[in-house]
């Protein structure tokens, strides 16, 4: 990984020597535009309106128009700003991890201690875990004053940059106005189903479904070219894909419900199936080596070859 920033963190008196990195990367297959009928690269160009002329991004600068008047910020001026120049991340309140609410979550960073000694970086990290709050910070990064979460993960810092206020929408639907009314039995079965699904959630047990076909796609592509058959590459769907209401809420959630159970029921008994064959096949092959303890006596030793198990 390669460093984007480098800073401290600051609470108080004391200083942290950080170095910041990008927690995640976008895994996404990689796409370009062409012209449909040549398959000519599709390119854009930074073109002034002025001179027509194609600029190059450092003769580019930024601009304000508020409808009568423009002005024209330069990169200078830009760096110009107080906050642009801080290189401090600046811990401003500690408050209890529930508080935060994940709407308000954007990017996520790493941060490694860029110093001889990791003490304060440590001292922090244990601090934020004993006590069980979140540092909130602010610093300025890419031209824009962020609001961050500071909290721990697997024992490393790390910067979750979250929204501010006005840049959450309010959820103003009429439909939840409406008084619905929900009877114990719905609520029963909605839960029953609820329980069914319950488990422990792991990322590592899901993967981007679009992303793997995608590149199932492409290699099909490279390797049969335009005579490629989709069908016969991923198969026809015989579902309707187009939902409808349901009309019978507790119809829906009992069926859900039984199919849950049988599901579940299914697995455990092909995982009971599993275990007795295994057990089978274990006691199988105490038996066999007793007989074959016996038949060693007799054997040559060119015969035990062909006594040893397929694994």
């Amino acid at each position: 990984m390669r460093a984007i920033w480098k800073g401290a963190l600051t609470f108080g008196l004391v200083n942290v020597p950080v170095k910041v990195y990008s927690a995640t990367e976008d895994h996404d297959v990689e796409l370009h535009q062409v012209h449909d009928a040549d398959g000519g690269r599709i390119r854009y160009q930074r073109r002034c309106e002025v001179c027509n002329e194609v600029v190059e991004y450092k003769h580019i600068d930024k601009a304000f128009d508020d409808g009568e008047r423009t002005v024209v910020l330069t990169a200078k001026d830009i760096a110009s700003l107080p906050a642009e120049r801080s290189r401090e991340i600046e811990v401003v309140e500690f408050v209890p991890n529930e508080q935060i609410d994940p709407l308000l979550f954007d990017r996520a960073y790493f941060l490694e201690p860029d110093s001889s000694s990791p003490k304060a970086y440590t001292l922090l990290r244990r601090t934020l875990e004993a006590t069980d709050r979140t540092a909130i910070v602010r610093f300025a990064l890419r031209q824009k004053t962020r609001l961050a979460a500071l909290r721990v993960r697997d024992d490393v810092l790390m910067l979750q940059t979250l929204l501010w206020a006005d840049e959450v929408r309010d959820a103003a639907f009429p439909a939840l106005d409406e008084t619905v009314r929900i009877s114990a039995k719905e609520l029963e079965l909605s839960a029953s189903l609820v329980e069914s699904f319950s488990s422990d959630f792991d990322p590592s047990e899901f993967v981007d479904e679009y992303q793997e076909e995608l590149r199932t796609l492409i290699d099909a592509k490279l390797e049969k070219g335009e005579a490629l058959d989709t069908a016969e590459t991923f198969g026809e769907s015989d579902e309707d894909d187009e939902g409808g209401e349901v009309i019978d809420l507790m119809e829906a959630l009992r069926a859900s419900v039984e199919r849950s159970r049988a599901e579940k029921g299914s697995s455990k008994t092909s995982s009971a199936g599993s275990r007795k064959s295994r057990s089978s096949a274990g006691k199988s092959t105490k038996a066999s080596g007793s007989t074959k303890a016996t038949a060693s006596t007799k054997a040559s030793a060119a015969s035990k070859p062909r006594a040893k198990k397929k694994a």
